[in-house]
């Protein structure tokens, strides 16, 4: 039973979180794109608002769908290592994700899209082995790394109308939750 119900959580959570950037793209088309202008405005007082809500922005069903699968994949590999990490990551790689995008983006360009938070994932789960150093997490981040290593090359520079700023700060909030989610180690001395 404890089973189900974890699995129920699971997915009553990574559920709510999709159904949300989903009709957040929904109303976005509705109203012809409106919506776009809340994300993330490189280096203005307004676009710092935008990190709350980029994540939940996307500017096509070709976006949306390419984040969707990524989101809930990797986000439950997160979740199957602790409920509080999938919120703590989640909450970790927006907030990064969207700092880096509103301080390096260019300029009058503006941010949406919930790839950051999924390269935080990608971050949280590769690193995740090498800072907990026991072997269910080394056998996670071996197979994460193995699947879905290649998105890392997404934190470069590669196509215009790509955030790789936010792919980057989602992936540093990610291992830097991977290093904070890691146990801590008691160091004896002998004398």
């Amino acid at each position: 039973m404890a089973i189900t119900r974890t699995l129920k959580l699971h997915a009553t959570l990574l559920g709510a979180l999709l159904a949300a950037m989903w009709l957040g793209f929904g109303v976005d088309s509705l109203l012809g794109g409106a919506l776009d202008g809340y994300g993330i405005h490189p280096r203005t007082a307004d676009g710092l608002t935008g990190i709350l809500y980029a994540p939940f922005l996307h500017g096509s069903l070709e976006h949306i769908t390419s984040n969707s699968v990524p989101f809930l994949v990797l986000g439950w590999l997160v979740m199957l290592r602790d409920v509080r990490h999938f919120v703590g990551v989640t909450a970790v790689a927006a907030l990064t994700s969207g700092l880096v995008a509103w301080a390096f983006a260019a300029p009058n360009s503006v941010t949406i899209g919930a790839s950051g938070v999924i390269f935080g994932y990608l971050g949280f789960l590769v690193l995740g082995g090498v800072f907990a150093r026991s072997f269910w997490p080394i056998v996670l981040s071996l197979g994460v790394t193995a699947l879905w290593g290649g998105l890392v090359f997404g934190v470069l520079p590669s196509q215009p109308g790509i955030s790789w700023q936010a792919h980057l700060g989602g992936f540093l909030g990610g291992a830097l939750m991977a290093k904070w989610a890691a146990p801590r180690r008691v160091v004896t001395s002998r004398r």
